[in-house]
């Protein structure tokens, strides 16, 4: 069935924010004065959990610090601040392929939406960043962060989309680009294109529809190019 919307996870699909996350934390915990450093072996570690917030509980309970739930969330808001000022510094690009299907797709008549377990105002930052512009006027339909009650693999967040789209599941394909986005997307219904990120190459997607490099248009498969605008 040709779709009607396409749905996007945020990090590490629609460009490689894992790094900038990373240094925001890191710049985060400095000001802070919290003795902590995640380098990117922690990192990849720590993104098996998702939510920026679940990932310092987790991290605080591992290494033994008490860290109590209204600092957790002090220190995100911090985290999120610090994450908008390295966007807005240049710190990003998309990944091959987004802004071409993306532009398509709205020339096309398709809803774009993002389904993501990052913040509003990191989905916020990121559009500013790589279009220019409010995240309102590049997405149709913005699920994010703690808007549902469980986060991915759940797949609340892309039930929240697809009802904000008001459309059933068969209409729509999730591009994802880790393991547990893909669950998340699959549990939802709907039909998934993988581009693993550096942070997820290593991660069996092994029930994706479609498992591409990226979505430059050479890595594109006749299969999905049918469903698709053109780039």
């Amino acid at each position: 069935m040709t779709p009607s919307a396409l749905i996007f996870d945020v990090d590490g699909t629609l460009a490689e924010t894992e790094e900038a996350h990373r240094a925001a934390f890191n710049r985060t915990f400095d000001e802070a004065g919290l003795n902590w450093h995640w380098d990117r072996d922690t990192y990849r570690r720590l993104l098996k959990v998702t939510g920026g917030k679940e990932r310092m509980r987790a991290y605080a309970q591992d290494s033994g610090t008490a860290l109590p739930d209204a600092q957790i969330v002090t220190l995100h808001a911090m985290k999120t601040a610090a994450y908008g000022d390295l966007l807005a510094e240049g710190a990003l690009a998309l990944r091959p392929g987004v802004a071409a299907l993306i532009d398509s797709a709205h020339e096309a008549g398709l809803k774009i939406a993002v389904a993501t377990t990052t913040s509003p105002e990191n989905v916020e930052a990121l559009t500013r960043a790589c279009w220019g512009k409010p995240a309102g006027m590049v997405f149709d339909a913005i699920a994010a962060g703690d808007m549902v009650p469980a986060k991915k693999p759940a797949p609340d967040i892309y039930h929240l989309a697809l009802s904000q789209l008001d459309l059933p599941a068969d209409r729509a394909i999730a591009f994802e680009d880790s393991a547990n986005g893909l669950k998340s997307a699959r549990k939802a219904g709907l039909r998934v294109v993988v581009t693993p990120g550096i942070y997820t190459a290593h991660e069996d997607h092994a029930a994706a529809d479609w498992l591409l490099p990226s979505l430059a248009p050479i890595h594109v498969p006749d299969t999905l190019r049918e469903l698709l605008p053109a780039g």
